[in-house]
């Protein structure tokens, strides 16, 4: 490592030190060249500065955006069924760092809409994967940082496997999550068929109209099983629920579930992609992979995917009752860890 890179780093690390030790974790730094205020139930409330909007491929994409507009860019993605809340505590640290955070509403949630009526409301991991890569161009970004949980783990680790020159380092918690058709034709133990009860109800249409019918309270309850030890409070769920009235949020999720259990069809021109990620590619570039000691979702052991990462890697497990929405539950510990494999 040359003296200049040592320099920003200690200068980075610095920086990064001072935020944590004040605790400066309530407010985020708004986008310089915000557009606009929020529209009412846009889900842009709390901690986050007004919304911004940009055409990307099969979406007009809501995102917010933190810290400066020259900083190194951030890509944070997030889960089902969550939103960009899980980064509020996340965003301003990197933000004080002086990192350009992007945290985009995935497809079927918040404020981000599909452009065309006729376009599938697909959930398959090839679809999400095709949005990031357009919410970069869209942006400009050649070259980012990039973490995610749950759906937003799955997209980053295949960003980093496929699209490697547009990653300079990955965080995933849960570790390497892509998958496919043919594997998950693949039946599991009892007691992990279990784990994924509410995929089974989403293969009937009686999943698909209780989803409808009862989408806040089924999000609720999956906080509360997948994060069984973590004491969010009404307002904190508040803050997030509306981001599953986007009219498209049932439509996703549901294709989502059933696509992995080949009930529905993806789309031909994603096909290139999903034959690459069946072969599940090892990721070269630098990560870090994260898992909270309290995950109750669906998830395999560190050591079961530490070989499909061939370049500089690490694994943490984040102790004191961390479940699955790890950047919400430890926003330090997730903060820590981009910082970290950017200097890898």
């Amino acid at each position: 490592m040359n003296e200049i890179v040592t320099l920003e780093r200690r200068q980075l690390l610095g920086r990064l030190g001072a935020v944590l030790a004040a605790g400066t974790v309530a407010g985020i730094v708004p986008a310089a060249a915000a557009q606009g205020a929020s529209p009412a139930g846009s889900g842009a409330q709390g901690a986050f500065g007004p919304l911004k909007r940009v055409r990307a491929g099969d979406l007009e994409v809501a995102y917010v955006e933190a810290g400066p507009a020259d900083g190194k860019p951030v890509l944070l993605l997030h889960g089902w069924p969550y939103d960009i809340h899980s980064y509020a505590e996340v965003a301003p640290v990197l933000a004080a760092a002086g990192y350009r955070v992007l945290i985009p509403y995935l497809r079927g949630y918040g404020a981000t809409r599909f452009l065309s009526e006729a376009t599938p409301r697909n959930g398959q991991q090839a679809a999400l994967a095709h949005d990031a890569v357009a919410f970069l161009d869209a942006l400009g970004v050649e070259r980012t940082l990039v973490a995610g949980y749950d759906w937003g783990a799955r997209t980053a680790c295949i960003l980093a496997a496929l699209w490697p020159a547009r990653c300079r380092a990955l965080v995933s918690v849960s570790g390497y999550l892509i998958g496919s058709q043919q594997a998950n034709a693949m039946p599991l133990p009892p007691k992990a068929e279990l784990q994924w009860w509410y995929q089974f109800y989403f293969a009937t249409e009686r999943g698909r109209e209780g989803y409808a019918r009862y989408t806040r309270d089924f999000a609720r309850l999956i906080w509360e099983l997948a994060s069984p030890q973590w004491r969010f409070d009404d307002a904190t769920f508040a803050r997030s629920a509306p981001a599953f009235d986007n009219p498209d949020h049932v439509a996703v999720s549901i294709h989502n579930y059933r696509w992995r259990l080949g009930l529905a069809q993806g789309e031909t021109r994603f096909d290139a992609i999903e034959r690459k990620l069946a072969a599940f590619p090892t990721i070269a570039i630098p990560t870090i992979t994260l898992e909270g000691d309290a995950n109750g979702a669906p998830h395999p052991e560190p050591a079961a995917y530490a070989r499909r990462f061939s370049g500089r890697y690490e694994h943490r497990t984040i102790t004191g009752g961390i479940g699955h929405n790890l950047p919400q539950e430890a926003p330090r510990a997730f903060a820590q860890a981009v910082v970290d494999v950017d200097g890898f």
